[in-house]
């Protein structure tokens, strides 16, 4: 009799717990395939309205819809999805730049010297002879220092500044580098 009430009271605890929650069928907004949640209505209603905040488009109800339900939050049931914008086109540098102000691009390396004063003394005649370049110092491999010319956005975009640079440092070379995409050329 005993074992009887104690599978009778687990097969109520599962049968009030199927009632109780809810199978919600959700469409993933990228690739389209299927998302299978199981929650509690109030938890969906939670979530739907935590994401309709994210979304980032002004909600057609007012921000006090806060429905019937317990916890205050809102909704959000008549907002739309987000858009996601796919260019049809290739962007332009002047759009790239707007969304990463530093990309992987070229700069011309002038040379590498083994002190800062000998590095100083390279940017300084450096700087005499192309005053429209912008020359700057890289000390990450210590105690070597590689003095660094120009920003260009491919290879092809230096070839010209490279080999003006070529006739006065013999090892100048262009080297892939991180660059400011407004000073690119």
């Amino acid at each position: 009799m005993r074992n009887l009430i104690k599978i009778f009271s687990i097969l109520s605890l599962f049968g009030f717990y199927n009632i109780e929650a809810q199978q919600v069928v959700k469409k993933d907004t990228l690739s389209g395939t299927e998302l299978i949640m199981t929650m509690d209505s109030k938890i969906n209603a939670a979530l739907e309205g935590i994401e309709g905040k994210c979304a980032k488009v002004t909600p057609t109800n007012s921000p006090k819809d806060f429905g019937n339900n317990d916890s205050g939050i809102s909704t959000g049931i008549n907002t739309k999805p987000p858009k996601i914008f796919v260019p049809s086109r290739e962007l332009t540098n002047a759009e790239i730049c707007k969304k990463n102000p530093r990309i992987l691009g070229f700069k011309i390396q002038i040379t590498t010297v083994k002190s800062n004063e000998e590095a100083n003394e390279v940017k300084s005649y450096f700087r005499k002879r192309f005053p429209n370049l912008k020359v700057e110092t890289d000390a990450s491999l210590r105690p070597n220092y590689k003095i660094l010319a120009g920003s260009y956005f491919t290879k092809q975009s230096a070839a010209s500044d490279l080999s003006k640079i070529r006739e006065y440092f013999k090892s100048a070379v262009a080297v892939q580098y991180r660059i400011f995409c407004a000073e690119a050329k």
